[in-house]
């Protein structure tokens, strides 16, 4: 891999330069080719670079910032007072070519609407998706999308949600001819409203896309499809349902196992069992939901992400930009729309 370049958002999320600087940092040590352009105010830029060995500075460039995004800023907002922004600075890198790729935690709808006009639409694409992956059985993982960009979506948009998902599942997710599903309310031809419908029949029509049909909600961790697509409302609704069980899951372990003396003995002896489920569900590992479907790479991570999950937010951009997946979502596209006239 030859050089590669990120802009990282460090004041975004809910704890902004304390959990983004060290998974930075940790970033650099485990990819020699990675270089790091850091947004945000200099005077505690230059703190934290100042304690680095000389090898770490020189694949870092600070680029000051004196405005951030605040968590409940309303989008437009933003997108009109803060061009001095960390999250701002960012994307105008991505935008200029001076970064190949660039990671968030920040404001979701800030972050959505300062990408769409900076960064703009991929030729034939209407609409920006978040997709992130989940776990499935069998060690294996799904793509869902979209999680939030748009909470209502017409037939064609979906139908370029599968599309883009199918893409980045092939590429990124070394997934050979991804199995495409749309999220419905039941299996049956006959379920869901007329706007799946109309989807449905646009996939069938496609034989580039590997379309399998409809799933519903308990099927999402079943393996039986690579990518899922349905609308931002429900999608977003799957995702935080998932995380919030994964978290009363884990919780209710840890609280099961501290009850008496037997649970503690029990717990010990069943620690690399339960290890093993929590390496499985831990939400950190899927941390980082990518925004495709723009002319350059944006990940966003979870606002209250730790220093691990935000790792794997940057692995994902760093991912993304080696296969270059929005010249390929292009080229996809391109290929889609003339398969389809």
């Amino acid at each position: 891999m030859s050089r590669l370049t990120l802009a990282l958002d460090i004041m975004g999320g809910d704890f902004g330069p304390h959990i983004i600087l060290p998974a930075a940092l940790n970033s650099i040590i485990e990819n020699p080719n990675l270089y790091l352009v850091l947004c945000g105010p200099i005077d505690l830029l230059i703190k934290w670079y100042d304690k680095q060995d000389p090898f770490i500075q020189a694949r870092l460039q600070l680029s000051d910032c004196q405005q951030t995004v605040s968590m409940d800023e309303a989008p437009i907002a933003a997108l009109r007072n803060k061009k001095d922004s960390s999250m701002r600075r960012m994307l105008d890198l991505v935008e200029r070519g001076e970064a190949d790729g660039c990671v968030s935690a920040g404001n979701t709808g800030a972050l959505l609407a300062m990408a769409y006009h900076v960064l703009k639409m991929l030729p034939g694409v209407h609409r920006p998706a978040l997709i992130s992956l989940m776990p499935t059985v069998d060690n294996g993982k799904a793509y869902l999308l979209d999680l939030g960009a748009n909470v209502d979506c017409d037939s064609e948009v979906l139908f370029q949600y599968a599309v883009m998902g199918s893409v980045l599942a092939e590429l990124v997710g070394e997934i050979e001819r991804p199995k495409v599903a749309l999220l419905n309310v039941g299996s049956e031809q006959n379920k869901g409203n007329d706007r799946v419908k109309n989807t449905a029949r646009m996939l069938g029509d496609t034989p580039s896309i590997h379309y399998i049909g409809y799933v519903e909600g308990n099927d999402i961790f079943s393996q039986k499809a690579d990518v899922i697509v349905t609308d931002g409302f429900a999608g977003n609704i799957a995702l935080k349902s998932c995380e919030g069980l994964t978290k009363l899951v884990l919780n209710e372990v840890k609280k099961a196992s501290n009850l008496n003396w037997l649970n503690k003995i029990l717990a010990k002896i069943a620690l690399p069992l339960l290890r093993n489920i929590y390496l499985r569900m831990n939400p950190d590992q899927y941390n980082g939901a990518s925004l495709i479907g723009l002319r350059g790479i944006v990940v966003k991570s979870h606002g209250n992400a730790s220093s691990e999950a935000f790792l794997y937010a940057i692995r994902e951009a760093v991912k993304e930009v080696s296969m270059q997946v929005p010249s390929k979502i292009k080229d996809k596209i391109e290929a889609v729309l003339m398969e389809r006239h």
